[in-house]
């Protein structure tokens, strides 16, 4: 009965904090705008420095530090190396701080263990990769 009822609570935050917006300031992301290509953006990664509105991002780019607003349609989240910090971007753990444990390629979804707050030390086994997202160092 236990499990059932934490089941559901589960699935009701995933309701909840599941959004069609996801960009936040401090994430590390991917420009995949086709448009920025002959730039030389396309595929190069940035740290969101500001969110203008739900869905635009000012990012800064990594390589020459030019800031640019790029729509979050034409951006990618980045995972981190296998230790490295995570923002869940969405989804019921939306906002929380985590550590990546492991990726499971072939399903498109990782392992985390998120860090402080009430849901210290738990472990979400199948994050998808799009709800997750490499945090700058700063750690915003």
């Amino acid at each position: 009965m236990l499990a059932v009822m934490m089941a559901e609570q589960e699935r009701a935050k995933e309701r909840v904090n599941r959004k069609d917006y996801w960009l936040s300031e401090g994430l590390i992301v991917k420009v995949m705008s086709k448009a920025l290509k002959e730039k030389g953006y396309y595929k190069m990664k940035g740290v969101v420095e500001k969110v203008v509105g739900k869905y635009v991002g000012e990012i800064k780019m990594l390589d020459g530090g030019d800031v640019l607003r790029v729509d979050q349609a034409e951006l990618e989240t980045v995972l981190p190396q296998i230790g490295g910090r995570v923002r869940v971007v969405n989804g019921a753990y939306r906002g929380e701080h985590a550590i990546l444990l492991g990726i499971e390629p072939e399903k498109f979804c990782a392992k985390v263990r998120i860090e402080k707050g009430r849901f210290d030390g738990r472990v979400l086994p199948a994050v998808e990769y799009e709800d997750i997202c490499k945090v700058a160092v700063s750690g915003r």
